[in-house]
């Protein structure tokens, strides 16, 4: 690896307050420290300054920026990296890489997705494509479909059989999901 990457971004953890998503934290400083005993210099974006990502001893360079495509494209166009990390910043920097891949931006910069692919990202993501791959190595798997809409929401629920677990996709920290035991549940689940 430390022939052919010489700069990294770390999309951080993105956390809101203290204590919140800590394990992205701790996570991405021991990348970071592991890419720096490769002689790879580190660049960390991480909007949150109460982590321990941002100590001034671990990352070559800290930008405090929101982790969105613009600014992470920013500071690609500055820090011309080689390669870039998204798996040590939960569901944000997922989010962001992916929107990156979408835009071209990672490719217009020839920069290498380190760890974590982004097929293999979307794939677990996106609940039906997973379902789908699990089911492609004989992993069992409760029954489920992907919904778009409400009314597919409620007739996919009829057919499985209440009570049913309404999951979204790309979602931060499963928010908007939840059991429903009948119509009622899902439809004002669904509806939000």
């Amino acid at each position: 690896m430390q022939n052919q990457v010489k700069k990294v971004i770390i999309l951080g953890s993105a956390a809101l307050k203290i204590g919140e998503a800590g394990e992205f934290d701790y996570s991405g400083s021991q990348a970071i420290k592991a890419l720096k005993e490769e002689g790879i210099e580190t660049i960390l974006v991480n909007p949150n300054i109460a982590t321990i990502q941002t100590s001034d001893h671990l990352a070559d360079k800290v930008y405090l920026l929101p982790v969105t495509p613009d600014y992470i494209e920013g500071v690609i166009e500055k820090e011309k990296p080689d390669g870039i990390l998204l798996a040590f910043g939960g569901q944000t920097a997922l989010n962001c890489g992916m929107e990156l891949d979408e835009l071209g931006v990672l490719e217009k910069h020839n920069i290498k997705v380190l760890g974590t692919p982004i097929s293999v990202i979307r794939a677990t993501e996106d609940r039906q494509v997973f379902a789908d791959k699990l089911g492609e190595i004989n992993v069992s798997v409760p029954e489920s479909k992907a919904a778009a809409t409400v009314a597919e929401t409620l007739e996919i629920a009829e057919q499985i059989g209440y009570p049913v677990m309404i999951r979204l996709a790309f979602a931060l920290g499963g928010l908007g999901s939840g059991p429903c035991w009948n119509e009622d549940e899902a439809r004002d689940l669904a509806e939000k």
